[in-house]
């Protein structure tokens, strides 16, 4: 797999294919340009609008890292314009499915121009969903790593009490029985539609992390055995395949600085006014579909907490402006509240003097971010991955989570107060809280450790291409088509 040049040196040129997720682009992005850095090339792969919407690359990285936009199939009945899921109107998320499916072709023909120019990828690095992929790199001789979830999420994927023989997590994810007995019922309800074919595209997303393990070369996970001792470690042993490990790639400290200019003046002049360790920052990221009632209960919540507070609100869909908070809800906080509708410097907002404590929704990056500048969490996951990132935090005793309904996962007023006086309050427990907040802080602002992931990740990857060993002939190679 020479590709018409000399492997006799040990620069790599890959090809990273994230999700069409920001919480999937950003985080990859940053992998890029830490590979970028150490002077390999990476042709970093998305659809032309995200590409358009990313940070811009940093100087130390730009000159090796290329922005490829392959256009995504129009599909009947997808907006114009949707090429993320954080685009996609309500109940028409099958349809991303099926466009994103249709990526397969446009991507064959990157990679079979790439080959045909002598510029053949030493690896394709593509996300967990990319179930595709690695039928199209063994078309052209390209070994294929995987980025899986969690694997916290995996493990708990894969609890069975009557698991076949020798079988491995994946061969197990297709037939998942049990609920685990620290489940919540609507968390149940939400993992068992990954096991449903979606109509449109009609295929589960269990078959498309299914299909993508069984035929990649490797596996990769932005995760440690650090981070998640006892679920890494079960993942591992359990995938019948390497599984490297990244690190948790936390984001550049500088990281605010990708949208300067955008940011609201006056939420950074009203933290800048408030007393160290006083404010509870509330954002539950970008995608996470809060029904205007909940959005009121935790309204609500925030101000029987009676602690200040800086909320990054993002406006439910098909909901005025002037309803989403309860009536007369900004005059009665203020002094002591902020919200913020427009986008925030995260990363800046949570390494602030003022910041006391972090109500996320536990989605990783979140979690990376809070945890880098040792803030305690106040948890209120909704979804996909948040409810098994929010128990590993539970168990790192770094927070509290917020009290559900086990049917409908609905949250009151109460709940959120109680969360927020848990840790934000009660001398007792936010002493704990913030003590081991400070440890996990140590794991995640460790550069020299997540540095070192990445040296290993790469070098693993050199090695397996100076071996010769791409895997490529294991199987026939279907046509790929749209």
């Amino acid at each position: 797999m020479d590709g018409g040049r000399s492997k006799s040196s040990s620069r790599l040129h890959l090809v990273i294919f994230p999700w069409l997720a920001f919480g999937h682009l950003l985080p990859y992005l940053e992998l890029a340009e830490r590979v970028a850095s150490r002077g390999h090339r990476v042709s970093f792969i998305s659809t032309p609008r995200n590409i358009a919407r990313l940070p811009p690359v940093s100087p130390a990285a730009a000159a090796r890292v290329e922005l490829v936009a392959l256009p995504l199939p129009r599909v009947d009945g997808l907006p114009d314009g949707t090429e993320c899921t954080n685009d996609v109107p309500s109940g028409k998320f099958e349809l991303l499915w099926k466009a994103f499916d249709g990526l397969a072709a446009p991507f064959a023909e990157f990679l079979g121009a790439a080959c045909d120019a002598g510029e053949r990828p030493d690896w394709i690095i593509a996300d967990t969903f990319h179930h595709w992929a690695p039928l199209v790199a063994r078309q052209y001789k390209v070994p294929c790593a995987m980025l899986l979830p969690t694997a916290s999420v995996m493990a708990g994927w894969a609890t069975r009490s009557s698991e076949p023989a020798g079988a491995s997590m994946f061969e197990v994810l297709g037939a998942v029985e049990e609920r685990r007995v620290d489940m919540p019922c609507y968390e149940w309800e939400q993992k068992a539609s990954f096991f449903i074919d979606h109509g449109a595209s009609g295929m589960s997303i269990a078959k498309r992390c299914s299909l993508a393990m069984e035929t990649c070369t490797v596996a990769a996970m932005r995760s440690c055995p650090e981070w998640e001792p006892e679920a890494f470690r079960q993942v591992a042993a359990g995938l019948n395949k390497p599984l490297i490990p990244l690190g948790l790639v936390p984001p550049s400290p500088d990281g605010g600085r990708r949208r300067a200019g955008m940011t609201d003046n006056s939420t950074m002049r009203w933290l800048d006014a408030q007393p160290a360790k006083s404010v509870v920052y509330v954002a539950l990221g970008s995608e996470v579909p809060l029904r205007l009632e909940q959005v009121h209960e935790l309204a609500l919540g925030l101000e029987l907490a009676g602690t200040r507070f800086l909320w990054a609100l993002r406006k439910p869909p098909g909901v005025d402006v002037a309803d989403i908070l309860p009536p007369g809800y900004q005059e009665r906080t203020n002094g002591h509240g902020h919200v913020a509708m427009g986008w925030v410097p995260q990363i800046t907002i949570l390494a602030h003097a003022a910041v006391g404590a972090f109500l996320t929704h536990c989605g990783r990056n979140s979690l990376v971010e809070g945890l880098l500048f040792g803030n305690p969490l106040i948890m209120l996951p909704i979804f996909a991955d948040q409810g098994p990132n929010a128990r590993l935090m539970e168990g790192n005793k770094v927070g509290f989570q917020v009290r559900r309904d086990d049917m409908d996962g609905s949250f009151d007023r109460h709940g959120v107060a109680a969360a927020v006086r848990a840790v934000m309050v009660e001398e007792e427990t936010r002493r704990v809280f913030v003590a081991n907040a400070l440890r996990l802080q140590n794991i995640v602002a460790d550069k020299e450790l997540h540095e070192r992931y990445i040296d290993e990740f790469i070098q693993q990857l050199v090695s397996h291409v100076a071996d010769g060993n791409c895997n490529t002939a294991a199987a026939p190679v279907p046509s790929i088509s749209s």
